[in-house]
């Protein structure tokens, strides 16, 4: 079930800062028997308090001279939107690995990207404990800054594998990797696409945000509509959930 955010929220939320209103929407979908509250602040502000990020605000909002409002998502390590959920994913990975013993300790991400997935991936897990870091992209085809923020990390957990062949060549190595149930459980495959839910919870904080910036600048506003550029519709899918948690979103469009 999607939780209903409590009947003072909005007013209680609206004044926080991003890593406080993350620990609050999160805290919603999170319980303290899985993970305690303090735990999770600590995992968040790991995540968006650590000087990686370009603005202090980490998803700041514009506005237009026409009256329309920008969500700012590229400040973060990388330059992509993928930054703001999988800066918590690589923390949130080694803070339940950390809680295991064993070979249950440890996960290895397999990726394939055409250029901004796997680079957030990369600098969402580099370094963490327990976390082994495949990422697949295909040979010539991702730009030079993207295939620099990739092959140019050194820590030893992380491996660029450059394939010939187009991104969905690559994406079927994965596919296949992971349908092989012998092979996923001896490495212990875990994923860091958009169908994790993780990554979506992360990117429903930045729906919360930008609406309290938008009330923020014009008092009378009831509900805010979200133009929301979209591939594989993970990025709409957390506004979706969002408005079903009671954030007051009028229409939800995909771009």
């Amino acid at each position: 079930n999607i939780p209903t955010i409590p009947r003072d929220a909005l007013e209680l939320w609206k004044q926080l800062s991003f890593s406080q209103l993350a620990v609050e929407v999160m805290s919603c979908f999170i319980g303290e028997d899985q993970i305690p509250k303090e735990e999770l602040k600590n995992i968040v502000n790991a995540s968006y308090v650590n000087g990686k990020w370009r603005s202090p605000s980490i998803t700041p909002v514009q506005k237009l001279k026409d009256g329309r409002y920008v969500l700012e998502l590229f400040h973060g390590p990388t330059f992509a939107f993928k930054d703001v959920a999988l800066q918590f994913l690589g923390n949130l990975f080694e803070y339940i690995l950390s809680e295991k013993n064993g070979d249950e300790a440890r996960i290895t991400i397999l990726g394939a990207t055409s250029g901004d997935t796997g680079s957030s991936a990369i600098h969402g897990v580099r370094g963490k404990s327990g976390i082994e870091c495949f990422i697949l992209f295909p040979h010539n085809a991702v730009s030079d800054v993207q295939r620099l923020q990739m092959t140019t990390v050194k820590d030893p957990n992380i491996r660029c594998l450059a394939i010939k062949g187009t991104f969905d060549d690559a994406q079927s190595i994965v596919k296949k990797l992971n349908m092989d149930k012998d092979f996923k459980l001896k490495h212990r495959l875990g994923a860091v696409n958009s169908i994790n839910w993780a990554r979506i919870l992360a990117q429903i904080v930045y729906y919360f945000y930008a609406y309290f910036r938008v009330l923020e600048d014009n008092k009378n506003t009831k509900k805010v509509s979200f133009s929301v550029p979209t591939g594989n519709f993970g990025d709409i899918l957390a506004g979706y959930y969002a408005k079903r948690m009671g954030l007051p979103v009028d229409q939800l469009v995909c771009a």
